[in-house]
């Protein structure tokens, strides 16, 4: 029974191969691919100009003001921002059904941090130069080429400019265009530009679940109220309990704790502390596994805390008061591609046809929404290279854009289907 399926996607693949091989002698597509090559200095202008543009979490709508501006002069239809601030453009087909073409316009750099944007050469630098408005600036070469050469498609496209990608963000943009009509339903395919580069395929979603976690107590002065509870003694209980949890190697699972904030001074008992976790893995089992160990390690903490304190003689003690609650900030979804699905044998397709080498990866992305839904999406770069991503010396190289942008075009291309 075993040779049966491979003998499928084999042949399934081979069919795929010759669509794409055939898509890519096309006239038009070799035109396309020569406009692209022209466009370089439009590019590089257009992701300078909204690198200048700041977008810290929960405050983009500078940027996608300026998006809905850039997709009305590329003749984009229906151009609109939704409830969260998404914003979208769509392109016309036959179908009925959307490929989607996104690009987060957040960034993770906090408001006030100056934005210091320039170019050298091939290269420019910026804080979120690369991550994400490399993956923005593709889309709008996309979306410009679609305008300048004509390509009939069957399944339209829609592109979309979402929020609420990184960090804290906890892809609320994406949730909500997956949660709500009309796109939850109309999406057939998602492929996501996030950063720089065209080596890799995150086909594969890394689930991570983040809490902080308060514990509360009585304060007071370190030497007239000594053994009243402390909130960071509770907190350091429960982390030595915590980080004792077996991992297991397969599937890959992690923690973190990056964040310990509480006190006011040496000599004071603190009236609060907390703490902020970070869970991730590749299966949500094991992540709901660790949560329980995180709140199990907690309650203990809190009940070992209170039976010491209450031991003491009254004349050291105040009254107990401790308590702790645990705040989930961030959910994101584990979730992959099946290994079978259209969309990866067309991205493997197009990179053969491309001689480009590309791995498929695990990654938190905006993918990660789609993917946990059971629907096909990948996350990829958008050409070029950087580096720093994250830091105030963030940078991209505008040399290699143009093979990132023929693999997003001729990827779209085939999932759409080109008519005569």
């Amino acid at each position: 029974m075993a040779p049966g399926p491979r003998a499928e996607v084999s042949e399934g693949s081979s069919g795929v191969q010759k669509e794409v091989a055939r898509l890519s002698a096309a006239p038009e597509i070799r035109s396309a691919f020569a406009w692209l090559r022209a466009q370089e200095p439009q590019f590089a202008h257009w992701q300078l100009e909204l690198a200048r543009i700041a977008a810290p979490p929960f405050a983009e709508s500078a940027r996608a003001e300026w998006l809905q501006q850039k997709f009305r002069e590329l003749g984009l239809d229906n151009v609109h921002s939704d409830d969260v601030g998404n914003v979208f453009g769509s392109h016309p087909g036959f179908g009925q059904s959307y490929v989607a073409l996104s690009a987060h316009i957040d960034t993770v750099f906090p408001a006030g941090t100056p934005l210091n944007v320039l170019q050298q050469g091939t290269r420019l630098y910026g804080p979120g130069v690369s991550d994400n408005c490399a993956g923005v600036t593709a889309m709008l070469a996309i979306a410009a080429l679609l305008r300048s050469v004509r390509i009939r498609h069957v399944l339209p496209f829609v592109f979309i400019g979402n929020v609420g990608e990184e960090g804290e963000g906890d892809l609320r943009g994406m949730r909500h265009i997956f949660s709500t009509p009309p796109w939850k339903d109309s999406i057939n395919y998602s492929v996501v530009l996030d950063g720089a580069g065209a080596d890799t395929i995150v086909a594969e979603a890394l689930g991570s679940r983040r809490f902080e976690v308060i514990v509360r107590g009585p304060g007071g002065h370190s030497w007239s109220d000594f053994g009243a509870p402390n909130p960071i003694v509770v907190l350091a209980r429960a982390i030595q309990a915590f980080t004792q949890t077996p991992i297991p190697s397969s599937p890959k699972t992690t923690f973190n704790i990056g964040i310990i904030r509480g006190g006011t001074s040496v000599n004071s008992i603190p009236e609060s502390a907390s703490m902020r976790v970070d869970i991730r893995s590749t299966s949500m089992a094991e992540m709901e596994r660790l949560e329980h160990a995180l709140r199990h390690s907690l309650e203990q903490a809190v009940a070992q805390s209170s039976q010491s304190a209450g031991e003491r003689p009254v004349s050291q003690r105040r009254a107990l008061g401790l308590s702790c609650e645990i705040v989930v900030i961030g959910n994101r979804p584990a979730g992959e591609l099946d290994p079978n699905a259209r969309l990866l044998q067309v991205i493997r397709a197009v990179d053969a046809q491309l001689g480009n080498a590309a791995q498929v990866q695990r990654a938190s992305t905006d993918a990660n929404i789609p993917l946990s839904l059971g629907r096909e999406a990948i996350a990829i770069g958008g050409g070029g290279a950087g580096g720093g991503a994250h830091t105030l010396q963030e940078w991209f190289d505008c040399s290699g854009r143009e093979l990132g942008l023929k693999r997003i075009l001729l990827t779209l291309l085939t999932l759409a289907g080109v008519g005569a």
